[in-house]
């Protein structure tokens, strides 16, 4: 589930008096209930069964915040990492200035090692994965804000 889903039910569900709604996909769970619908959302993806499930937290403001910056997606699904190798610096953190096509981070399929590089000039806002995390295809990795 992309966030831009994730802002469609938001703004469907502004207007009504839902008390709850749990929305499950492979992987993926979501949970909203009513009182004040732009309080917490908590959204769970799942990852391997002997894993803790990762958890994202969402707010009316970060939402808002969210659209006004570009985000960069994963091209293909595999295991994000943040460095070049475990020793190594990270390619980016949340405030480095980058320029389009700089690499800001690896992503592993099938023992090849992919570099990730930003479509814009800008400004990491966030950094939306773990290094070592599993990402699917189309997911949200970096929030940058473009300059």
């Amino acid at each position: 589930m992309e966030l831009e889903d994730i802002k469609d039910i938001i703004s469907f569900l502004k207007d009504t008096d839902v008390t709850e709604l749990n929305i499950e996909r492979e992987g993926f769970k979501i949970r909203i209930k009513r009182g004040y619908i732009y309080g917490p959302i908590e959204i769970t993806k799942s990852v391997k069964p002997a894993e803790e499930p990762s958890k994202i937290s969402y707010t009316a403001e970060s939402l808002k915040e969210e659209e006004t910056l570009h985000t960069v997606t994963s091209p293909l699904v595999g295991t994000f990492y943040r460095s070049p190798s475990p020793d190594s610096s990270p390619f980016v953190e949340v405030g480095t200035r980058v320029e389009k096509g700089q690499v800001l981070c690896i992503i592993e399929a099938m023992k090849i090692m992919n570099e990730i590089e930003s479509d814009v000039s800008g400004v990491i806002k966030k950094i939306l994965v773990e290094s070592g995390q599993p990402v699917e295809y189309g997911e949200p990795l970096f929030l940058i804000e473009v300059a």
